[in-house]
């Protein structure tokens, strides 16, 4: 029987030491395939490390060189380059004198627009009287068929006469209104202002300086407030924005 049991044994010891070295080589296969990682693992930190600080220092360089191609730009500036840049700046002074001249000029037409109470006008188109200024009692509208107030004074007129202005004065406003149609408003100066309706063909415009006898425009066919009356000129004058009697400043 003991015979028999030494080969067992033996067997046996050899299994254990197959497995001893079967773990041994996976013990040692498993070293170096963590240290292979650990390495690579270093190798790959170390890599992005190296990127930022490159992306770092392209940064900071940037802006330097952007700024030295600024001051390459400068210096390689032609001499015709520059000259050309005086004569543009000699050209804006140019256009800023001639501005203020044209501010001066209309200052100095502004300073001669001084209308008085013991100034004169000038009757806007030769005709007679049709409807008088009336602020303090009412008059008889015939084409409104009622009495109402009157602030103006219309004057007969043939369609197509000139009217003309009364004095020197600065065109404020052109406007269209359904009662004195196309109407002209003139600025005279200390506070009087001339209006000039039932008017076409307006050969001014809005800021024009205009002396006494420059042509506004021409009689126009009444509008439906006047159609009774017929052509006229409507014609209102204002002190501070309140209607007076023009008539009273009518050369006679």
């Amino acid at each position: 029987m003991n015979q028999r049991q030494k080969p067992s044994q033996k067997k046996k010891g050899a299994t254990v030491a197959a497995v001893l070295c079967f773990v041994a080589a996976i013990a040692i296969v498993g070293t170096y395939t963590f240290n292979d990682y650990k390495k690579t693992q270093q190798k790959e930190q170390l890599a992005r490390a190296e990127e930022t600080n490159e992306t770092e220092d392209k940064k900071v360089e940037e802006p330097a060189e952007e700024a030295n191609n600024l001051v390459v730009s400068n210096q390689n500036e032609s001499p015709a380059e520059d000259e050309q840049n005086q004569t543009d700046n000699q050209t804006d002074g140019t256009a800023g004198t001639a501005g203020a001249a044209g501010a001066q000029s209309t200052a100095g037409n502004s300073a001669s627009i001084n209308f008085s109470e013991d100034s004169k006008l000038l009757w806007p188109v030769n005709g007679t009287i049709l409807m008088s200024y009336s602020m303090d009692k009412t008059v008889y509208f015939s084409t409104l068929d009622q009495y109402k107030y009157n602030p103006a004074v219309i004057i007969s007129g043939a369609e197509g006469d000139q009217v003309i202005c009364g004095t020197t004065g600065i065109v404020k406003s052109i406007d269209v209104t359904a009662e004195t149609g196309t109407t002209v408003n003139v600025d005279i100066g200390n506070g009087y202002e001339l209006f000039y309706g039932q008017l076409k063909e307006v050969p001014v415009k809005v800021g024009d300086y205009v002396e006494a006898k420059t042509v506004l425009g021409y009689v126009s066919q009444p509008t439906k407030y006047y159609s009774v009356e017929g052509c006229n000129v409507y014609f209102e004058m204002r002190k501070d924005g309140q209607p007076v009697n023009p008539v009273e400043y009518l050369e006679e």
